[in-house]
């Protein structure tokens, strides 16, 4: 079972970080979560999982997200986790955020 995510997204301001710190828009995985057809991949995994019944899958930005932060620095499962909890801007990558219109700031 695979439920769509909402794509009116978050906005870039919206992004609760401590102490008020700003991000970089400029940053590579924020460009490279804006360069990613999102919707498109989507709508291909979510034919994967025709089902009405059982457990809800992970939304595709975060299953696709994780697993190219993973291979791009070779991060053990484990590893991950700790990487994604860590650093501020792996979160804007996989999950929704619409970034560009905030690219002036």
């Amino acid at each position: 079972m695979y439920k769509a995510v909402n794509h009116s997204q978050v906005t870039f301001i919206d992004f609760n970080q401590p102490l008020g710190l700003k991000m970089n828009p400029q940053n590579r995985w924020i460009k490279m979560a804006d360069s990613i057809p999102w919707e498109q991949f989507e709508e291909k995994y979510a034919a994967l999982f025709p089902s009405k019944k059982g457990n809800v899958a992970k939304l595709l930005r975060l299953a696709l997200g994780s697993l190219i932060i993973q291979t791009k620095y070779g991060f053990s499962d484990r590893e991950l986790v700790d990487q994604l909890t860590e650093n501020q801007y792996y979160p804007v990558f996989y999950r929704s955020f619409r970034l560009s219109r905030y690219a002036s700031l």
